[in-house]
């Protein structure tokens, strides 16, 4: 996977989690995915009172491109972390902390579906731009429901 792929998508996924909306757990989560066409969709969390509707940011933009009609995903970055009093170890343009976000098993299962034709999807979980771990999903999620 290209390095400024990688940085492209943790910049949006970042975009995209200032529009989280977290009351009640004040963890906000963004993701941003590319598909085969060079498209990208990103996604916040949206939490509910009743936290079975709460919909994950992966989600988010997993359904944002399958309403859009993609059918297939290249990768998605994620990023994430919960809402602080203090300045100390925070991100400087926020107020959020800043740790490795990785996808829920719903959301990984939920990606599964959507596997590109070179057969496996990247994930990134990052920190920032320069701290981020790449994985694929197949070692995230190794024995899918299919």
């Amino acid at each position: 996977m290209r390095e400024d792929v990688i940085k492209l998508l943790i910049e949006e996924a970042q975009k995209a989690r200032q529009m989280a909306y977290a009351p009640y757990s004040n963890y906000l989560v963004g993701a941003a995915l590319i598909v085969p066409s060079g498209n990208i969709f990103t996604g916040c969390n949206v939490e509910n009172a009743s936290y079975g509707l709460t919909n994950c940011a992966e989600r988010t933009a997993i359904f944002k491109a399958v309403s859009s009609g993609q059918r297939h995903i290249d990768a998605i970055a994620i990023v994430g972390g919960p809402l602080v009093e203090s300045e100390a170890d925070v991100d400087a343009s926020s107020k959020i902390k800043t740790d490795y976000a990785y996808p829920c098993g719903a959301c990984r299962q939920v990606l599964s579906e959507f596997l590109p034709e070179s057969g496996d999807i990247y994930v990134i979980v990052a920190k920032s731009v320069d701290d981020y771990k790449l994985y694929k999903l197949s070692e995230l999620l190794p024995y899918s429901f299919k």
